[in-house]
């Protein structure tokens, strides 16, 4: 009976081991903090210092509550520098109450209803011949493109286009993918 602990003890062991190394496989570091996939979006992006100012914007926009739902949501969070990059005040004219409609349709434009990961879109745009139109939650598209064999690039309605740079980001509520420009509605 004393074998048969042991052995138990050590199986257990084993699967407790197992079960570290496969979530730490799921945890992807975005600003320099871990992302969890036990975690819901908001949760996750509140952590990343990449993303303090999209975290202000959907503070602003009032969609902390929608983004902590069930989902599951495709977010493509653009980091800091995309925000600064926009025209001088831009960033300080959205944040205001009355443009709190202006700066929601720009937000849920970086989101699509379901979880998307890599493969996913890559397969949507291989069976498009080259192109996938995503419909986001704004109701605007994008069209997503491959650039090379693992990059996947995001079109907006404006012809901007904005890499995807840290992919597959899994969230208990969808996934993330980080971008490294605005993508911009009609």
């Amino acid at each position: 009976m004393k074998n048969v602990t042991k052995i138990l003890a050590v199986i257990a062991m084993f699967i407790s081991v197992g079960l570290t190394n496969v979530n730490a496989q799921n945890t992807v570091m975005v600003g320099g903090e871990a992302m969890y996939p036990k975690k819901d979006i908001v949760d996750n992006a509140v952590n990343s210092k990449d993303h303090t100012t999209l975290v202000a914007a959907v503070k602003a926009a009032g969609l902390v509550e929608t983004l902590k739902t069930a989902g599951p949501f495709t977010v493509f969070a653009p980091v800091n520098d995309a925000f600064e990059n926009l025209p001088a005040g831009t960033v300080e004219t959205l944040l205001k109450p009355e443009n709190k409609d202006m700066l929601t349709k720009i937000l849920t434009y970086h989101v699509i209803s379901g979880s998307y990961d890599f493969d996913a879109i890559a397969e949507m745009i291989k069976s498009g011949k080259g192109k996938a139109e995503i419909k986001t939650v704004s109701g605007g598209t994008l069209t997503a493109m491959m650039n090379g064999k693992h990059n996947i690039q995001l079109k907006d309605e404006k012809g901007n286009i904005a890499s995807i740079t840290t992919y597959d980001v899994y969230q208990s509520n969808g996934v993330i993918h980080v971008i490294d420009k605005i993508v911009m509605p009609k």
